[in-house]
């Protein structure tokens, strides 16, 4: 996964970003008062937390015997 396709999903990342750490990005001056590395940080959590951008960019985990999957 590279940040380009992560990037063409920033509605989701914004919106992950809001509920998942209380971060508004449209908040004036937000951003510009943090680092990049901040951002990256936050963004790849989201990654790993139960998110739209993890149910998006991550493959399903194999199915389970009898043919359903480990993801509720």
């Amino acid at each position: 996964m590279t940040w380009a396709q992560i990037l063409t999903h920033w509605p989701h990342v914004e919106a992950d970003l809001h509920e998942v750490y209380g971060i508004d990005v449209g908040a004036p001056g937000l951003l510009r008062a943090r680092s990049w590395r901040w951002l990256r940080t936050r963004i790849e959590g989201l990654l790993s937390a139960e998110s739209r951008l993890a149910r998006l960019l991550t493959p399903d985990p194999p199915a389970a015997p009898g043919g359903t999957t480990t993801r509720g």
